[in-house]
């Protein structure tokens, strides 16, 4: 982790307007074409939800921008971001579980449902709201979702932590897509480093052989 001298950053004027909102947060949902991360899922016995959040922290990971966080009025720069994921439990309740972040798909996939099957030996529901490093995940299976609202607890705008959701997945035109919803801090993402994430979570998934 790295500080950020904000009096010789290049977007000190961005950070420093948008730090002014009450609410500077923006989002943005579209679809992901996931045609071929299906196939490979099939092929190599991987969950295709852990693959969809394996795609998505890999690609935050290589977006400098989108680990910055603000921690104690100052500007951060973290080396890697882990993420955290909502979990559907039995009784149609939901919990939360948190995946570190590794390079290689097939890994995560091992790590994950190990991770998901102790979180089911012993449900718990802790947010780790403090925990401004993490990126908070969710899954909405349900809803081919064409956008997101977020619930709000106040303090999200001293924080900065990206927030993104997976939709339910269709098929159209014999492609296979899903929605994917990010949402960031203006002061500290713009609608660039956006169109980036969604650039490089694409490319990744149309790669895998």
């Amino acid at each position: 982790m790295k500080e950020i001298a904000i009096e010789n950053w290049s977007r000190k004027a961005q950070y420093e307007f948008f730090s002014t909102y009450e609410d500077p947060f923006f989002n943005v949902t579209a679809n992901l074409n996931v045609t071929n991360l299906y196939s490979f899922c099939k092929k190599h016995d991987l969950s295709f939800s852990l693959a969809c959040i394996f795609v998505a922290i890999k690609s935050i990971n290589e977006i400098p921008e989108l680990k910055l966080r603000i921690k104690n009025k100052k500007v951060v720069q973290y080396d890697s971001v882990p993420i955290g994921s909502t979990i559907l439990n039995e009784d149609f309740t939901f919990s939360f579980c948190d995946f570190p972040y590794v390079s290689s798909i097939f890994e995560f996939d091992t790590n994950g449902k190990s991770i998901i099957k102790k979180h089911k030996e012993g449900v718990t529901f802790d947010a780790q709201e403090d925990e401004v490093q993490m990126v908070h995940c969710s899954t909405l299976p349900w809803i081919s979702l064409t956008g997101f609202k977020h619930a709000r607890k106040g303090d999200e705008a001293s924080k900065g932590i990206p927030k993104i959701i997976f939709g339910k997945f269709f098929t159209e035109n014999n492609l296979k897509k899903i929605p994917f919803s990010v949402e960031v801090h203006h002061a500290l993402v713009d609608g660039y480093h956006v169109g980036l994430l969604f650039k490089s979570m694409q490319q990744f998934i149309d790669e895998l052989v």
